[in-house]
């Protein structure tokens, strides 16, 4: 069920305050912000029996429902937006893939003109050709300082993340020059610990689906995810759909970084929210079978096909993790990653109200 009346009092709620802990109380709203006072004729709803929690946050997903955000329409974007909100993702941040830069510009365009997103993750073109994973290789460019001036400008500062792999000639340079422009997070890469640390100290501030498309931990040879735990400035983003990370690591990613610094995210594609068969990423042909995306070679993981409001689910009742700290990794943390948190993921005096009420079950009972 959403709702969407401008003035409401919601009673005897199990409320996820700012503290990152839930307390039972009221929660008032007035023309789409929480506010301290609302109306006396505003409507009430009995909350009893249910936790409210902040409007799920995804900041990096490429597309569900049979849609990609990289169609660039805004039938497309339409579609996206209305099937992430009908699950109880209120705010999106979705992910290009390695294109051309004239299609990435044609994209930039359009999301700019729909006027409904958070931000806009820009997932390669600067990536490494060993770790492209699903993005297409035809299309790695290396970093390219007025490449990516021309794309912000077409997104009107839209984009709030872009990808990089550190180790690739020129990337350090690059991020020194435009690491105003928007924030950087590693990514599809091949890079050492030594150069990973580098690019933390130069101004990464986040790393793309922390274990996937980059080397692993070795007692030799750390690489870049010891990099990034040790560097206490830099988020790190987690794919909780049972596929992409052993739920035994994602209890102790969060452990070792701290709750602070784990960003959950769907990196979901087209065939979410779809049946089983043949759709598309990034131009690469994908299968879908039950919760797993492959491109045609059955093993090359193409994204998700799991939504954010399943992967917080998924963490909690599969993976063990607290109910507090997931809500929190999908909500104020990628609030925080892409610089929205004045706006969103936390439910507060003035922020934006958007809601989800779920049951002991954390299955959705409504949306606002």
């Amino acid at each position: 069920m959403t709702m969407n009346n401008d003035h409401l009092r919601i009673i005897n709620a199990n409320i996820f305050r700012p503290d990152c802990e839930f307390h039972r109380g009221e929660l008032r709203i007035a023309d789409g912000l929480f506010v301290n006072d609302v109306d006396s004729d505003a409507k009430i709803i009995d909350a009893e029996g249910l936790y409210v929690i902040p409007g799920l946050i995804d900041i990096h997903f490429h597309g569900c429902k049979g849609h990609d955000f990289c169609e660039g329409t805004q039938e497309a974007f339409r579609a996206i937006r209305d099937y992430e909100a009908s699950i109880g993702v209120t705010t999106i941040c979705p992910a290009t893939m390695t294109l051309p830069e004239s299609k990435l510009l044609s994209i930039m365009r359009e999301a700019k003109n729909f006027g409904e997103l958070a931000g806009i993750y820009l997932e390669g073109p600067f990536i490494s050709r060993s770790k492209v994973g699903a993005q297409n290789p035809d299309y790695v460019h290396k970093p390219d300082v007025e490449m990516l001036r021309r794309l912000q400008k077409a997104s009107g500062g839209l984009i709030r993340i872009a990808a990089i792999a550190p180790e690739v000639e020129g990337a350090m340079k690059f991020i020194d020059e435009v690491k105003n422009l928007t924030r950087f997070s590693l990514a599809h890469t091949v890079c050492n610990y030594d150069t990973a640390n580098e690019a933390f100290n130069r101004g990464i501030s986040q790393v793309t689906h922390l274990y996937n498309a980059m080397p692993g931990i070795n007692h030799r040879e750390p690489g870049p995810i010891i990099a990034a735990l040790e560097n206490k400035n830099v988020m790190v983003e987690l794919i909780c759909d049972g596929v992409h990370v052993h739920s035994s690591i994602v209890r102790s990613t969060i452990k070792a970084f701290g709750s602070d610094r784990v960003i959950f995210i769907s990196d979901s594609m087209e065939a979410t929210g779809m049946p089983d068969g043949k759709y598309q990423l990034g131009g690469q042909d994908v299968i879908k079978r039950g919760n797993k995306a492959t491109l045609l070679d059955g093993v090359t993981i193409a994204g998700s096909v799991t939504n954010l409001a399943d992967c917080m689910k998924t963490a909690v009742k599969k993976m063990n993790v607290p109910l507090e700290i997931a809500v929190k990794c999908a909500t104020l943390n990628p609030a925080k990653a892409i610089g929205q948190e004045n706006l969103y993921g936390v439910i507060e005096e003035g922020r934006r109200a958007n809601l989800l009420a779920l049951d002991k079950e954390l299955n959705t009972i409504w949306i606002r």
